[in-house]
């Protein structure tokens, strides 16, 4: 706890003095506020200490979230950060008009900057438009000595001299032209003196025409493989599945099977939904009510022992299968909403097709970190009150 301690304490100090320089401010009115405060209190109270209209839309407090619930291990922070990555393809800054960064770009830099730091070049390079960001930032924030500089090679972000490039384009374009003239003269003779010994030896002709129909199947066969490579890439997308927050109401034993309970769950609809699962060896239906749950609401709706179940209850389990319980979202997440997930982007499945085996594709990438959040792969399960958790950890999810 100790480790921990030292650096949310680090952390915030961080995000107070960079927030404080960004707004003008003078960081001793807060310094009593350092310890004891989440990143949103220290957030609002420093908006408010520099008279700045209070700014807690949506969007700024996603990015707020996003920055409390950032792992800390390397596995889940990189799977984080290259959703980031997709997230910042399109643009400057988190939010904004492009121009200038928002206090969410402060904090969530302040947040990122000590895993950047030490994350190895090679994984770096898979992240140009966060380090980009990081860039932009850097010039455009003035933080003093607060964070060290996070260098980049200028040839991936800064255009060379117009002389130069004027220089080596025509230079390259002269190479160009001449290996162009000589290719297509030597393709010509060769092209010439195939024809000629074809004329004169039929079997030689046949051989060229398979080798010319081989090549073609070929390339016909690598165009299907990439075709079936993007859509397994589409088929194993967390955004196919509808996951809502849920509140069950009541819960009660299966008729007729010991080892299912029905719950009855509220997930902001105009009735309840009727859901079947397999937690009666882990749960009393008493200790469930009341309980909000995580569940996947456009599987194809059907009876378990002749019970309707119009849902799936996600939860995560130990690798002996001794311990199973419901995911569980915050206090503060709305019923109804659906869960993201950082840089993942996608419209919902209206009914998941069973015959597609999506949902069986997607599980096994579904699992609790080390600290119990929920995630796939390793992007966490994200609410508006903050992220789904397990008392699990490094738990499979299904």
């Amino acid at each position: 706890m100790a480790a921990n301690g030292s650096f949310n304490l680090d952390r915030n100090q961080k995000i107070v003095l960079s927030l404080c320089k960004h707004l003008s401010l003078d960081p001793k009115i807060l310094s009593d506020d350092v310890k004891e405060n989440d990143i949103k209190s220290l957030y609002l109270n420093i908006l408010k200490s520099s008279g700045a209209p209070l700014n807690d839309n949506d969007e700024v407090m996603k990015w707020i979230t996003f920055a409390e619930s950032f792992p800390l291990d390397s596995k889940s922070c990189f799977g984080v950060l290259s959703g980031l990555n997709d997230d910042l393809a399109q643009k400057s800054v988190l939010l904004g008009n492009g121009l200038k960064p928002s206090e969410a770009d402060v904090i969530v830099f302040a947040v990122l900057h000590p895993l950047l730091i030490g994350l190895p070049n090679a994984e770096k390079e898979k992240l140009p438009h966060v380090l980009r960001w990081v860039d932009y930032i850097q010039n455009k924030e003035d933080f003093g000595e607060l964070f060290e500089k996070i260098l980049l090679e200028k040839a991936k972000f800064e255009p060379q001299g117009a002389t130069n490039t004027v220089k080596v384009e025509v230079d390259s374009d002269a190479k160009k032209t001449s290996q162009s003239t000589k290719s297509a003269d030597k393709s010509q003779n060769t092209k010439s003196a195939d024809k000629s010994e074809a004329a004169m030896n039929p079997k030689k002709r046949d051989a060229g025409k398979k080798a010319t129909q081989d090549k073609e199947v070929t390339q016909e066969k690598k165009k299907s493989s990439e075709t079936e490579a993007v859509e397994k890439d589409k088929d194993i997308s967390v955004s196919l599945l509808n996951i809502q927050v849920g509140l069950i109401h009541k819960a009660w034993k299966h008729p007729s099977a010991d080892s299912l309970l029905v719950e009855e769950i509220d997930v902001g609809d105009a009735k309840p939904r009727q859901v079947v699962s397999g937690l009666a060896k882990f749960c009393n239906p008493d200790d469930l009510k009341n309980r909000r749950v995580v569940l996947i609401t456009n599987v194809k709706p059907g009876k378990l022992r002749d019970v309707m179940s119009e849902g799936l209850v996600l939860c995560a389990s130990n690798e002996d299968h001794t311990i199973v319980e419901p995911l569980l979202p915050p206090e503060g997440a709305k019923i109804g909403e659906r869960i993201s997930f950082s840089g993942i982007d996608g419209k919902p499945e209206d009914v998941l097709n069973p015959k597609k085996k999506q949902l069986e594709k997607i599980t096994p990438h579904l699992f609790t970190d080390d600290k119990g959040v929920a995630t796939f792969k390793g992007i966490p399960f994200m609410t508006s009150g903050g992220p789904c958790t397990s008392s699990i950890p490094k738990a499979s999810i299904k």
